[in-house]
């Protein structure tokens, strides 16, 4: 059996957080097995652990190279784990993993978290007497709950996230071969190298993205929030809706530009989202000083305070509640609207302040693993102090959280730099006021089809439009005059270079770049 992921991430602490790793020198059941069944309970649902086995641990790393375990002593291991994992009740089975590294044999145990917690194990497996006990997570160490602890551990029985259920309206076809290697290979799984034309079940049943039901299994929502090309089958709304509102909102809500949505799986819809608001929305300023060889350099919105605002819109959400991810841009900030909300967890005063929201209940666990193994996030809790800290750095104000005492909705507004504002404030006044609305059709059209293809040409333009044009045609036109009505609607490239040419003129528009490697940025100050 091969481990999903990467050896080397593991033992560095990159793929998996310490207080999720543990390290043992030699095979001691006793301790181990408290660590399976605290693993099994994950009490903070963070995923469960894993257990590695022929490593010396220090202050929380792997001491390289490893200390390995004798090959000898694998297949009495083996044998042991069998009589031991009937020992927990109910019935549990880690995942038993033999790995080499350093020129030496080491042992994983996977611990995922259990479908029928609370579990007990005793807490001496090798003692003839055996006292059951419940075991959690404290921070790196296994313990008896005690008190609220006991009682928030017992309310977890039968509460499985979502993105962790099995779902019976997923099948194998549903999974795309071609997105589950793509991510094998980022994440540099041992798994990369099967086929999988011939071991697609296989390879999912050892990321543990199977549910063993009475009829066989289930595929887990997970696997299809990852590995589907359209899992808006599954979960409705599954979509990035992006807004522009040039003016503002509140100034002139009638002047928008909607952004065709974004769909696909998680990487997908991230990989395209954060394309486009890199493409046209973050802009640099560069500004000498006098008297001085350096310059000053801002951005508008610091990239990587978006992604982490983004990535959070997708990890966090409730993938059961039929609404979209909306990124609304403005001349002064970008929002980004989720739902549902922060957990009851985090105080009212925490989300006010706007610095660290973390939270004892994950809402899609799996999801977020899948994500740090492709290096979307860092780890729990780590998004919203990424973001203030980029922003700081950047000299732009700090973002502003907002939700209900419901918890129905996350809203983050990330504030644009001041000097951009001003500049856009400066600009405005020399430009005459420009109405989306007052626009043609056509250059309506052309506005559309930058926003979601922005290194397009006007030979490209003209032939998009023309296809557009073309499909509401055959819609509604009979065969007959198909063809007479097709002529009619096709643009030139001169047509659209003119229109180009005006939208440049009255500062909607901006070309960056050469005419082959350029792109298009629609301007905000209109």
């Amino acid at each position: 059996m091969r481990l999903p992921i990467d050896i080397e991430e593991l033992l560095s602490g990159h793929a998996v957080e310490n207080d999720r790793l543990e390290y043992k020198t030699g095979w001691n059941p006793d301790a181990i097995y408290r660590t399976i069944c605290a693993f099994a309970n994950d009490f903070d649902e963070t995923g469960g652990g894993y257990i590695v086995i022929g490593v010396k641990e220090k202050n929380g790393h792997a001491v390289r190279p490893v200390v390995g375990i004798d090959p000898n002593l694998i297949e009495p291991i083996e044998k042991d784990m069998v009589g031991f994992n009937n020992l927990m009740v109910p019935y549990y089975q880690p995942r038993l993993y033999i790995e080499n590294i350093d020129g030496k044999t080491i042992l994983i145990i996977k611990v995922s978290p259990g479908e029928r917690r609370p579990y007990k194990i005793p807490e001496q497996v090798t003692a003839k007497q055996k006292a059951y006990n419940y075991y959690i997570r404290y921070n790196s160490s296994s313990i008896i709950p005690k008190g609220e602890y006991e009682r928030e551990l017992m309310d977890l029985a039968n509460r499985t996230p979502f993105d962790d259920r099995g779902n019976d309206q997923i099948k194998m076809s549903d999974i795309s071969p071609l997105l589950l290697h793509e991510y094998l290979v980022a994440a540099k799984s041992s798994l990369a190298e099967l086929s999988l034309a011939d071991n697609m079940e296989s390879v999912l049943e050892q990321m543990d993205l199977l549910e063993p039901v009475p009829e066989g299994w289930w595929i887990k929502n997970v696997a299809a929030m990852m590995f589907s090309e359209n899992p808006s089958r599954f979960f409705k709304q599954a979509q990035i809706d992006i807004v522009l509102f040039p003016e503002g909102r509140e100034k002139n809500p009638n002047n928008m530009i909607e952004v065709p949505p974004i769909k696909g799986s998680v990487p997908m819809m991230l990989k395209e989202a954060l394309s486009y608001l890199r493409t046209n929305v973050v802009k640099q300023l560069i500004e000498k000083r006098k008297d001085d060889e350096k310059s000053d350099k801002c951005f508008n919105y610091p990239y990587q305070a978006l992604e982490e605002a983004v990535v959070n819109s997708l990890y966090h959400r409730d993938w059961t509640i039929r609404e979209p991810v909306e990124i609304t841009i403005e001349p002064d900030k970008i929002s980004i609207l989720s739902f549902s909300g922060p957990n009851h967890t985090i105080s009212m005063e925490s989300i006010r302040k706007g610095k660290s929201l973390r939270s004892r209940r994950y809402r899609n666990r799996r999801l977020g693993e899948f994500l740090k193994e492709l290096d979307y996030t860092e780890g729990r809790a780590t998004g919203i102090p990424t973001i203030q800290e980029e922003l700081h750095a950047n000299g732009s104000p700090q973002a502003t959280i907002e939700t209900d005492e419901e918890r129905t909705y996350f809203l983050i507004d990330i504030p644009c730099h001041p000097k951009f504002i001003k500049k856009q404030s400066t600009t405005s006044k020399k430009k005459a006021k420009i109405d989306v609305n007052d626009l043609s059709e056509r250059q309506k059209m052309i506005l559309a089809i930058i926003a979601e293809f922005p290194s397009l040409s006007a030979k490209g333009i003209s032939e998009k439009i023309s296809e557009k044009a073309s499909e509401k045609a055959s819609e509604k036109t009979s065969k007959k005059t198909l063809k007479k009505t097709l002529k009619k609607i096709v643009v030139t490239d001169r047509t659209i270079e003119t229109d180009l040419a005006r939208l440049k003129k009255l500062g909607i528009l901006v070309r960056e770049g050469g005419r082959k490697e350029g792109h298009w940025i629609i301007e905000l100050s209109l």
